[in-house]
Protein backbone atom coordinates (compact mmCIF):
# COMPACT_ATOMS: atom_id res chain seq x y z
CA UNK A 1 0.00 0.00 0.00
CA UNK A 2 1.17 3.64 -1.02
CA UNK A 3 0.23 6.38 0.86
CA UNK A 4 0.67 10.35 0.09
CA UNK A 5 -0.24 13.11 1.57
CA UNK A 6 -0.86 16.68 -0.22
CA UNK A 7 -0.68 19.94 1.40
CA UNK A 8 -2.05 22.73 -0.33
CA UNK A 9 1.05 25.76 -0.87
CA UNK A 10 -1.04 28.25 0.18
CA UNK A 11 -0.99 26.59 3.97
CA UNK A 12 1.46 28.47 5.72
CA UNK A 13 3.27 26.15 8.18
CA UNK A 14 6.38 26.56 10.02
CA UNK A 15 10.03 25.52 8.47
CA UNK A 16 10.27 21.64 9.10
CA UNK A 17 6.70 21.04 9.80
CA UNK A 18 6.26 19.08 6.74
CA UNK A 19 8.95 16.48 7.18
CA UNK A 20 7.47 16.32 10.89
CA UNK A 21 4.54 15.11 9.80
CA UNK A 22 5.53 13.15 7.86
CA UNK A 23 7.65 11.74 10.89
CA UNK A 24 4.82 11.42 12.69
CA UNK A 25 2.24 10.50 10.63
CA UNK A 26 4.79 7.36 9.41
CA UNK A 27 5.25 5.89 13.30
CA UNK A 28 1.31 5.96 13.61
CA UNK A 29 0.31 4.61 10.07
CA UNK A 30 3.68 1.93 11.10
CA UNK A 31 1.40 1.01 13.92
CA UNK A 32 -1.71 -0.56 12.33
CA UNK A 33 0.03 -1.10 8.41
CA UNK A 34 3.88 -2.28 9.11
CA UNK A 35 3.91 -3.31 5.83
CA UNK A 36 3.73 0.92 4.85
CA UNK A 37 6.53 2.26 6.43
CA UNK A 38 8.53 3.23 3.91
CA UNK A 39 5.57 4.17 1.50
CA UNK A 40 4.53 7.14 3.10
CA UNK A 41 4.88 10.24 1.58
CA UNK A 42 3.98 14.09 2.51
CA UNK A 43 4.15 16.67 0.24
CA UNK A 44 3.54 20.20 -0.95
CA UNK A 45 1.20 20.23 -4.47
CA UNK A 46 -1.96 22.68 -5.56
CA UNK A 47 -4.66 21.43 -2.69
CA UNK A 48 -5.20 18.86 -0.01
CA UNK A 49 -5.45 15.48 -0.36
CA UNK A 50 -5.01 11.82 0.78
CA UNK A 51 -4.42 8.98 -1.48
CA UNK A 52 -4.16 5.67 -0.31
CA UNK A 53 -3.19 3.43 -3.40
CA UNK A 54 -3.60 -0.84 -2.67
CA UNK A 55 -5.46 -0.79 0.15
CA UNK A 56 -9.22 -1.54 0.68
CA UNK A 57 -11.82 1.92 1.22
CA UNK A 58 -11.59 0.53 4.94
CA UNK A 59 -7.77 0.80 5.05
CA UNK A 60 -7.99 4.74 3.77
CA UNK A 61 -11.23 5.29 6.15
CA UNK A 62 -8.37 4.08 9.08
CA UNK A 63 -5.32 6.02 7.83
CA UNK A 64 -7.79 9.01 7.01
CA UNK A 65 -8.86 9.44 10.95
CA UNK A 66 -4.89 8.58 11.79
CA UNK A 67 -4.10 11.60 9.48
CA UNK A 68 -7.13 13.78 11.47
CA UNK A 69 -5.79 12.60 14.77
CA UNK A 70 -2.09 13.41 13.93
CA UNK A 71 -2.68 17.03 12.89
CA UNK A 72 -5.01 18.09 15.38
CA UNK A 73 -2.61 16.68 17.96
CA UNK A 74 0.36 19.03 16.36
CA UNK A 75 0.51 20.62 20.14
CA UNK A 76 1.91 17.34 21.64
CA UNK A 77 4.73 16.39 18.68
CA UNK A 78 5.66 19.21 16.67
CA UNK A 79 8.33 21.74 17.81
CA UNK A 80 9.27 25.02 15.81
CA UNK A 81 12.63 25.03 16.30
Amino acid sequence: MRIEVTIAKTTQLPPGAVDALAHELTRRITQHFPETSNHIQVRYAAGNNLSVLGGAKEDKDRISEILQETWESADDWFCAD
